[in-house]
């Protein structure tokens, strides 16, 4: 008998070093060989009472078999009386076993009668308190059905670089809270709103997209409206630049009479769009970065209310129509809110694709995020000053995240732009054959 608690004295620790250097030394199996097995039979076991706590319950009026006491007779039993009574119980949603994944689990639940998956969003914080998780995030497959997916760590605080996607119009530029790379595609999600703070990640963001376009056989228009600070660097790449608004309105002009030129082409060659073009005919697609979007739409007095009327009738038409033409925008500001004018309104309804940094004033959050999903603006709202690049993307799936875009310096983006400077086709080859319109006519049509 001592033999036998000596050696179960000395193999138990053995184990639990062993079970201590694997999960130090690769975590990723660990989790999902020991802990998320032992994860899933916790969460499934303490549903009933996490339910019942975070009211996603329902009472039910059920028939329960019940014993009442009845006389006690001489001998000393005790008679009793069957009956049945209707009595109120508590019932939870079905859940099914819980399925690991690479920073938690996922589980699917059916509903109860009348709930929606609104009532779990709700119940979401309460829900990641319960089993002590980092989030709980709430979608919905299909009526009747709610996926919770619970993470057990915050799978942002550091990233790795993500490779280069080999599709055209296509860069991850970050990851995901779930863990899949954060991709933004312009074939998919056109236009692109991108709000942040000085110092929350927005110019690295754009740092990033100049990286992972730069290889790509597109061409890059630049609005700089900081004087040209922040893109001259990346000029090399870049196959047009306007550093003012004075430039952006003849450069917009540009973008609109190229644009109406391309819907001749395509209207010659029966083609709805560019791409089902022959590849010998297809124009290259053009990709137009602004930066400080508010610097187009501000107005120090009224002899540049014309200006501002014709630059924002043009970005307008630009982010309308330019999508089948080949031509889309990430437009970029500190600052973007109704009190700019109807024109910024106008814009942001044709960016189906949304991304808010930390931002310094609540309407700027609203505006980019609040015709979405009051969840996601409310997240928005709670991004940290120390955590630089993560932010609220609602992008092609219908679905927000939060992300984070990997750090990207600018001397590589400075170093990626003049290796692939090769690759810009300059502006004048691109305009050279498009007739003298007149800018007002095109705008006006």
């Amino acid at each position: 008998m001592s033999d036998s608690l000596g050696l179960v004295l000395t193999v138990l620790p053995l184990i639990g070093v062993g079970l201590w250097a694997w999960r130090r030394g690769h975590p990723a199996s660990f989790w999902l060989v020991v802990a998320s097995p032992l994860t899933a039979l916790s969460a499934r076991a303490s549903w009933r009472r996490v339910a019942l706590g975070c009211g996603l319950t329902k009472k039910r009026q059920r028939w329960w078999f019940t014993v009442a006491p009845g006389a006690v007779t001489s001998t000393g039993l005790v008679r009793v009386r069957r009956r049945f009574q209707r009595v109120a119980v508590d019932t939870k949603p079905f859940m099914w076993l819980p399925r690991p994944t690479r920073y938690g689990w996922c589980v699917t639940l059916w509903t109860l009668e009348g709930q929606v998956p609104g009532d779990y969003a709700e119940a979401a914080e309460r829900l990641a308190h319960s089993w002590g998780v980092h989030a709980v995030r709430v979608s919905s497959p299909r009526p009747g059905r709610v996926v919770l997916m619970a993470t057990r760590r915050d799978p942002l605080v550091k990233i790795d670089e993500i490779p280069a996607s080999p599709e055209l119009l296509k860069v991850a530029v970050g990851r995901l809270e779930t863990g899949r790379p954060w991709t933004i595609d312009f074939r998919a999600v056109p236009h692109w709103l991108n709000a942040g703070a000085t110092q929350s990640g927005k110019s690295n963001l754009a740092n990033a997209l100049i990286v992972g376009l730069a290889p790509q056989p597109v061409a890059l228009v630049g609005f700089d409206l900081k004087g040209g600070v922040e893109f001259t660097p990346y000029s090399p790449r870049l196959s047009a630049l306007a550093t003012s608004r004075t430039e952006s309105v003849t450069l917009l002009d540009d973008l609109v009479a190229l644009m109406v030129d391309r819907m001749g082409l395509c209207r010659q060659a029966g083609a709805r769009n560019i791409w089902q073009l022959p590849p010998g005919i297809r124009p290259v697609p053009v990709v137009v970065l602004v930066d400080e979007l508010a610097e187009l739409y501000l107005m120090a007095d009224k002899s540049e209310k014309d200006e501002i009327a014709k630059t924002s009738t043009a970005l307008l038409r630009v982010a309308q129509l330019g999508r089948a033409f080949g031509i889309y925008l990430f437009c970029c500001g500190q600052r973007i809110g109704s009190d700019l004018g109807p024109g910024v309104t106008a814009l942001r309804a044709q960016c189906s694709g949304r991304i808010c940094h930390r931002v310094n004033d609540p309407e700027t959050a609203t505006m980019t995020l609040g015709d979405l999903d009051p969840a996601a603006l409310a997240s928005a709202r709670t991004i940290a000053a120390e955590t630089p690049g993560v932010a609220i993307v609602a992008g092609q799936d219908g679905q927000w995240y939060r992300a984070r875009s990997f750090y990207v310096r600018e001397a590589t983006a400075e170093n990626a732009a003049r290796t692939y400077a090769h690759l810009a086709p300059p502006w004048d080859e691109i305009t050279a054959h498009l007739p003298d319109y007149d800018p007002s006519e095109l705008l006006d049509a």
